[in-house]
């Protein structure tokens, strides 16, 4: 997912000299990106959904919003930039993608599935760099062109899809206020503690990719299909998948995302398709399993 979801990492990698924070020049970054970037505070954060894939899951077509929204995100940092990213691949494209991301500075941080039966199967690369944002940008795009990932930003839809759910009763379950984004309602929760990596805090916790998200992409009759993941430390994994699956939630991954961050996080998949209402309180036990900042 982390089109909310999304995903997230970020390792330090010298690539070429760095400006300032101050001196850096968006407008380069996102024309080597081939995009314009979502702005939240400091971190420009640029999307590389896989519409390109038509990926069904019990039946269910999933959104590119729901699971399928690759992400990169950038912020100024020791006299540059470090940016963080998770793209959604194709088997046959992880080891082109890789080859040319390491042959142009980017570190691979974690490669894994985030659902299980989807037909064509995905996966997750998680990359991080630091140094010159236009010299990183170019090398990701230059990385993404080894996939068949579209490179020209999508144009804007006419009108959001409908959510057919009763999205106030979820925001009122869930404790926090969603947003509808292409025909899927998704939540970001963040930690109550805050996130480091390489000494850097990790804020907004949403665009950097380490709050928990949770989507909703209704299939009809007050029901949704759920994926997302919970960011947890070490003592909350447990308590957490138990909480999921005695609330029909499937555990469909465990893993790390990063390298160095602290404190050590785990990531944790999920999924299911069944009422909305009945879903959103699964994940609110399994949210109160965890440290979360309370909205």
């Amino acid at each position: 997912m982390r089109g909310v979801y999304v995903l997230a990492i970020c390792a330090v990698t010298t690539i070429g000299g760095a400006a300032s924070a101050q001196e850096i020049d968006w407008k380069k970054v996102d024309e080597a990106i081939g995009r314009s970037a979502a702005v939240s505070g400091d971190v420009h954060r640029y999307g590389f959904p896989r519409s390109d894939l038509t990926v069904t899951l019990d039946g269910v077509t999933i959104r590119p919003t729901l699971a399928l929204g690759g992400w990169t995100a950038f912020k100024p940092a020791h006299g540059g930039a470090m940016v963080m990213g998770d793209l959604v691949l194709l088997e046959t494209e992880i080891n082109p993608v890789m080859a040319k991301l390491i042959e142009n500075g980017i570190e691979i941080t974690a490669v894994h599935n985030h659902v299980l039966r989807g037909n064509p199967a995905t996966f997750y690369m998680h990359i991080g760099g630091h140094g010159d944002p236009v010299k990183l940008a170019t090398a990701i795009r230059t990385g993404l062109a080894e996939s068949k990932t579209p490179l020209t930003p999508p144009a804007a839809p006419a009108s959001q899809p409908a959510i057919d759910l009763d999205t106030g009763q979820l925001d009122q379950i869930i404790g926090a206020k969603g947003q509808a984004n292409g025909g899927v309602y998704q939540f970001g929760v963040p930690r109550r503690d805050p996130v480091t990596e390489s000494g850097m805090q990790l804020a907004p916790a949403g665009p950097m990719g380490v709050a928990t998200a949770i989507g909703f992409q209704p299939t009809g009759g007050g029901k949704a299909a759920i994926t997302g993941d919970f960011v947890l430390t070490a003592d909350e994994v447990n308590p957490v998948i138990k909480a999921l699956r005695s609330n029909g939630i499937e555990v469909t991954a465990v893993h790390s995302h990063m390298l160095n961050e602290q404190p050590r996080l785990f990531f944790l998949h999920f999924w299911a398709n069944d009422d909305a209402v009945k879903l959103a309180k699964g994940l609110r036990a399994a949210l109160d399993k965890t440290a979360s900042a309370k909205s």
